[in-house]
C-alpha cells in the first residue's frame, strides 16, 4: 500500500472510531508506531483536525466529515457476499437496515460497477436450513438497548411452554447452537440468564437505565456455554 492510500485509510479509520491508539493503527496497516506519528502529522499539516487524548488515543475533532466514500470492486463484492450472510443469519430488523445501508453503498458506485455487482448477485446463493429462518425483529432493538445501557422488558416462553415476563439488563448477543441468544442480567432470577430469541414473544426497551453498575464481559459468559459452536 502506498502512502497516499495509507493516509486515506488512516483517515477513514479515525472517522469510524471514537478513539484509536497508535498501536492499533500500526497493527491495522502493518507499520511502526513511528510511521503512524509521521502519518498523523502529515494529516494535520493538510488541515485535518486529528487530536490526541492521553490513555485513549487519536480522534477526529467533532464536526469533521469525509466526503462520500468510494469503493473498489473487491470491497463492493465483499459487501454483496455479506448481504447473503445477513439474509441467512440475521433477523428481519437487521436485514432491513443492511439493505438500506447497501443501497447507499451502491449509490456511490460507477454505472459499470453497478452492472458488475448485479451480475455477481446472480452467482451468490446461500442454502439455509429451515431452523435458521429468523422471522423475529429483536436484534436491532437489543443492540440499541446494549449501546444505551437501557433495561429491556420481555415476554418469554420456556421449554415447558410457561410464559413469564422479565426485566433484564442486556450484556450481549451470541450466535451459537444455530440460534441467536440474548445474554442478560435477569432481575427476576437475580442472575445472568440465556434467552433464546425464538422463545421471546414480546420485547421493548424501558426508559430505565441499568441498575447493576458492573457486568461480566460477554467473552467470560461465552466460556461457560454448553456447546462450542
Amino acid at each position: 500500500m502506498n502512502r497516499i492510500d495509507r493516509l486515506f485509510g488512516i483517515l477513514t479509520l479515525l472517522q469510524s472510531r471514537k478513539y484509536i491508539s497508535a498501536e492499533k493503527i500500526a497493527e491495522r496497516f502493518t507499520i511502526s508506531t513511528r510511521t503512524v506519528y509521521r502519518d498523523v502529522k502529515a494529516l494535520q499539516e493538510q488541515g485535518i483536525p486529528v487530536s490526541f487524548e492521553q490513555h485513549k488515543g487519536y480522534f477526529l475533532v467533532q464536526g469533521y466529515f469525509l466526503p462520500p466514500v468510494s469503493f473498489n470492486m473487491d470491497e463492493a463484492n465483499a459487501l454483496l457476499l455479506v448481504e447473503s450472510l445477513v439474509n441467512g443469519f440475521a433477523d428481519n430488523s437487521i436485514r432491513s437496515h443492511y439493505t438500506a445501508a447497501l443501497t447507499k453503498v451502491k449509490a456511490v458506485l460507477r454505472t459499470s460497477q453497478k452492472e458488475k455487482l448485479e451480475t455477481m448477485n446472480q452467482h451468490i446463493k446461500l442454502q439455509i436450513p429451515e431452523r435458521l429462518n429468523f422471522n423475529f425483529e429483536y436484534l436491532s432493538v437489543i443492540q440499541q438497548a446494549i449501546s444505551e445501557r437501557k433495561m429491556i422488558s420481555l415476554g418469554y416462553t420456556n421449554a415447558k411452554n410457561e410464559i413469564s415476563k422479565r426485566e433484564v439488563e442486556p450484556i450481549g448477543l451470541i450466535f451459537y447452537a444455530f440460534g441467536w441468544h440474548l445474554i442478560a442480567w435477569c432481575h427476576f432470577r437475580n442472575q445472568y440468564r440465556d434467552f433464546n430469541l425464538i422463545r421471546i414473544i414480546s420485547l421493548h426497551i424501558l426508559d430505565q437505565p441499568f441498575i447493576k453498575t458492573e457486568h461480566m464481559p460477554l467473552s467470560e459468559y461465552m466460556s461457560m456455554l454448553p456447546v462450542n459452536y
